[in-house]
């Protein structure tokens, strides 16, 4: 039985932490920071709820060379990825789990200017 599937996610957010860059052993970038996506609605009293999901985001390769360069903590982004979740077990023999957005695609909705370049524009 051959049955297809598929793992895309897209997310509009803003960006909750300033992007932070490591390289692994083998020299790849990858690039982590949180996004932020947020949804309301109207509770069974007609009062207004608001809701802040929170998603981690890890980027690889050339990708994560321009999330580290480009984006910032509250930037406005769309992005596509794909859910993946890691498995493990602590000190204690307590079982974690972990689940990321590993993103493949990366489009600003707004620029954030950084220090140095608006002190060479005034």
């Amino acid at each position: 039985m051959h049955t297809k599937s598929v793992n895309k996610v897209i997310l509009i957010g803003n960006i909750g932490n300033a992007p932070e860059c490591r390289y692994t052993s083998s020299g790849a970038p990858v690039t982590s920071f949180s996004l932020a996506t947020n949804e309301t609605w109207l509770d069974s009293e007609n009062k207004k709820v608001n809701n802040t999901e929170w998603h981690n985001i890890v980027v690889w390769n050339k990708l994560a060379e321009f999330a580290n360069e480009y984006l910032s903590k509250g930037q406005s982004i769309y992005l596509e990825g794909k859910i993946h979740t890691s498995s493990w077990s602590d000190k204690e023999g307590n079982k974690k789990n972990k689940i990321e957005i590993i993103c493949s695609n990366i489009v600003p909705l707004e620029w954030k200017s950084d220090d140095k370049s608006d002190k060479n524009h005034k």
